[in-house]
Order: C-alpha cells, then sequence, then structure tokens
C-alpha cells in the first residue's frame, strides 16, 4: 500500500472504525463508499475488538513485505457482533492455535519499508489471554 494512502487510512485501521449501511445494515471494514445492496447511506461503525476464531491457515510464501515473518498465521474472526475479518494472528504458539478460541485485537508492526523505511502499523488479532485468580 502506498504512504499516502496508508496514512490516509490510519484512524479507521487502527482503531478498527468500519462503516455500517442504513438500508440493510451491512458492516465493512475497512469502509466502503456503497454497501452492495446499492445504497450510499452509509454511518460510520466502531467494531468491537473481540471475536472468535472461525477459521485459519498459515502462510508459508509471502509478498515481499512480510517475508521477515514466514510462516505467520491469517485467520477470520467472528467479531462478538457477527461481524467477520481477515486478519493476522499473533502472539501465539502453533499448537495453541485452534478454531473457536478467543481473539483480541492488538496493535503490532505490519510491514517495514527497508531497513530505513516507513514502519506501517495495524491491526492483528491473538488469543485472549484468560486472568486466572491465586487461591
Amino acid at each position: 500500500m502506498s504512504v499516502p494512502r496508508y496514512w490516509a487510512e490510519r484512524i479507521t485501521r487502527y482503531r478498527m472504525i468500519g462503516n455500517k449501511c442504513k438500508k440493510c445494515g451491512t458492516v465493512y471494514y475497512p469502509p466502503k463508499f456503497s454497501c452492495n445492496c446499492g445504497s450510499k447511506d452509509m454511518e460510520q461503525y466502531q467494531l468491537p475488538r473481540k471475536g472468535i476464531l472461525i477459521n485459519y491457515s498459515w502462510i508459508y510464501t509471502a509478498p515481499q513485505e512480510h517475508k521477515k515473518n514466514e510462516p505467520y498465521p491469517i485467520g477470520i474472526i467472528q467479531l462478538t457482533d457477527g461481524t467477520k475479518i481477515l486478519a493476522q494472528i499473533t502472539d501465539v504458539e502453533p499448537e495453541k492455535l485452534k478454531i473457536g478460541i478467543e481473539m483480541e485485537a492488538v496493535f503490532r508492526k505490519m510491514t517495514e519499508d527497508g531497513d530505513k523505511g516507513l514502519i506501517q502499523y495495524g491491526i492483528k488479532f491473538r488469543p485472549v489471554i484468560k486472568q486466572t485468580k491465586n487461591t
């Protein structure tokens, strides 16, 4: 993604702000200018930051900007409002990645444009860390 476009979209990407069609209720992230139903009557929508992992895969041959992270998991996360998004998964050991686990959005480094280039940040998902009570 170009630097100007990435910069222009940073707020919606960092804060998980999508939009919702006022006519049919479809949610989009990232936001779209018009809905698949044909309506252009869209309102800003704050997506939930938690959900369930409904499917995942491992990327072994990544695009150039993600080569340093190979292999890495990506997944489809169904957010608590029912919206499904595709995102990179982070902070998990491969054997602990399972369909059905609770996930939460985290702010992480996405790409780096060379050794001295622009660092781009964004949202990835990780398993929810369960707090245990000490007895």
